[in-house]
């Protein structure tokens, strides 16, 4: 399999959703159930808790389902938003509401004291999932989003990638002002290629490849 840009798992996707005629909501499904059995083989402990940190857009909604799936599994796992519940959209806003039916812990990172209550929680924490940012980021990261990802790295403790590290240029490696400093990642149906170049490599750690159901000729197999 070969690895692919940013523009080139877009167009990907979007082939996979229209011709194919696959829903959008199933790739979310297997990107997040698979990131969720990634994330409990990284647990020593199953009963320890795990936090995860999602933004409001694709990678934010896989971070849901993640979550939920180790809801099911019996882990004790803490939701933040790096956003309102009411800028969700879409899928992400889908998967949102069903963790929230199902009594999740969610918080919102809006005041200063909310950062607070994340350090604490991460310091309590086995485990980290950064779900912030995918593929689709533009520009050097701003506010809440820098302190999400300095508060993530600061406490040195596991951490997950959802595709890749947020902060990460998905094509070309480089860091874009701020970067989550992860020990896995779970990259969806190929490798992209700024987790292989540049200041990549630094920064996604061990990169699995999980399978979300995109036909293999879409991926050059």
């Amino acid at each position: 399999m070969k690895n692919i840009t940013a523009d080139q798992m877009k167009r990907i996707d979007k082939t996979a959703i229209e011709e194919f005629g696959i829903p959008s909501l199933i790739l979310m499904e297997n990107a997040g159930r698979g990131a969720a059995d990634i994330a409990y083989n990284m647990l020593l402990d199953k009963r320890s808790k795990v936090v995860c940190v999602c933004g409001k857009g694709n990678n934010g909604g896989d971070g849901f389902v993640c979550a939920r799936h180790l809801i099911n599994k019996g882990i004790n796992i803490l939701t933040f938003l790096t956003c309102k519940r009411d800028q969700l959209k879409g899928d992400a806003k889908i998967n949102f509401s069903i963790l929230e039916k199902m009594n999740a812990s969610v918080y919102e990172l809006a005041k200063k004291d909310d950062f607070k209550n994340l350090e604490n929680e991460i310091i309590n924490s086995e485990l980290v999932i950064d779900a912030i940012f995918g593929i689709g980021i533009t520009g050097n990261i701003r506010e809440p989003y820098f302190q999400s990802i300095q508060t993530i790295n600061e406490n040195k403790k596991k951490v997950l990638a959802i595709d890749l590290p947020s902060g990460l240029d998905a094509t070309e490696g480089n860091v874009l002002g701020a970067c989550v400093k992860a020990d896995k990642t779970a990259t969806f149906a190929a490798v992209k290629t700024g987790l292989v170049k540049n200041q990549g490599p630094g920064f996604c750690g061990e990169v699995i490849v999980v399978d979300i159901s995109i036909p293999k000729q879409l991926l050059g197999k």
